[in-house]
């Protein structure tokens, strides 16, 4: 085929299809555009859910170190304060066997006097080391029974007492730091 079959285009007409081209290659590529910045978005809104987790699990992270971290320090405090009960508990007969001796010092003679005072010193000391480490002596006599500190042996009828109060401490108790090592053996009023 020759030159002459084929339609000849003027300037303006190939102008127009040149802008025409160029039309249809910025509508295809906006179109393009439009799908990539969708995409985009997509994936910018999926990064934003990601970091906001992440920034919650770092919380949740971080307040639990912060838990760990107190219970810890509790778990030290308490191993400080309450690692000596074991010892206030072997110490207690000595202190009840003192007070015993005394009793018994006392009760035979006035010449026992330099024993009784030597024993009567002893047992100060003795209950102001206890002291020193917190060791508190429960001695409830006529106060109100209480379950949480008292151990009731028996109970009697006592007129001159109201009912449910101590009337007789067998034997004392004591405290550590507030908590009870020994309830003192008590005798009840009905």
């Amino acid at each position: 085929m020759s030159n002459q079959d084929e339609p000849q285009n003027s300037p303006e007409e190939f102008a127009e299809d040149q802008q025409a081209d160029v039309a249809l290659e910025e509508a295809s590529s906006d179109s393009s555009e439009t799908a990539a910045d969708v995409d985009l978005v997509a994936r910018i809104e999926a990064l934003e859910a990601e970091l906001t987790e992440a920034k919650e699990q770092a919380l949740r992270a971080a307040a639990e170190m912060h838990n760990v971290r107190r219970r810890a320090e509790q778990d030290v405090e308490k191993a400080h304060k309450f690692g000596l009960e074991k010892f206030v508990s072997d110490m207690l007969p000595v202190a009840d066997n003192l007070g015993r001796a005394l009793e018994a010092a006392a009760a035979e003679g006035a010449d026992m006097t330099a024993v009784t005072e030597g024993v009567d010193l002893t047992l100060k000391s003795l209950m102001d080391s206890l002291k020193k480490h917190g060791v508190e002596s429960v001695n409830p006599e006529g106060e109100p029974f209480n379950p949480e500190l008292h151990q009731a042996m028996t109970a009697v009828e006592n007129p001159d007492a109201e009912p449910n109060t101590v009337i007789n401490v067998y034997q004392v108790g004591y405290t550590l730091h507030g908590r009870l090592v020994r309830p003192a053996m008590v005798v009840v009023s009905k």
